[in-house]
């Protein structure tokens, strides 16, 4: 089985910016991370980034960490930008998400791209839909799902 781990859970309370880590959260079915603006209804409740995918622009250079790209998740041991759309991951004991889309086109550029000339995210994002809710925290494990899809 595949796994990786939970790095940071981060939370804004509005679209467009930094993201904070704040340790722990509740995913909610059909919606995203409890208390972050981003949730909702789209395909886009929840965004993930690998933390290797922060490491190229550190190499660069920025003193960046997590939630600096906005996503929710950053983790660690998964090639999130090579799973296929409808991927299924189980995050911590309970939650299951499954992802929707891979990178993003930005239509106006970042902080981090003026500064690095450069942007990870709309290439090596990743974003998902909430299956089913439950906690998540740092350090939680992500299992890729494989199976029967129709028992969640």
């Amino acid at each position: 089985m595949i796994k990786g781990k939970i790095v940071a859970v981060c939370t804004s309370q509005a679209k467009g910016g930094r993201k904070k880590d704040v340790g722990q959260g509740v995913l909610v079915e059909n919606f995203g991370l409890q208390g972050d603006g981003h949730g909702g209804d789209g395909h886009r409740q929840i965004s993930l980034l690998a933390n290797e995918s922060v490491a190229k622009m550190l190499a660069k250079g920025l003193d960046v960490g997590p939630g600096d790209f906005a996503e929710n998740f950053t983790t660690e041991g998964l090639d999130l930008c090579s799973m296929p759309i409808g991927t299924r991951l189980k995050m911590g004991s309970e939650a299951v998400l499954e992802i929707t889309q891979i990178g993003k086109e930005c239509h106006e550029r970042c902080q981090i791209y003026y500064q690095a000339g450069d942007c990870v995210m709309p290439r090596e994002g990743v974003f998902a839909r909430v299956l089913r809710g439950g906690p998540v925290a740092n350090g939680d494990v992500i299992e890729l799902l494989e199976g029967d899809w129709e028992v969640l």
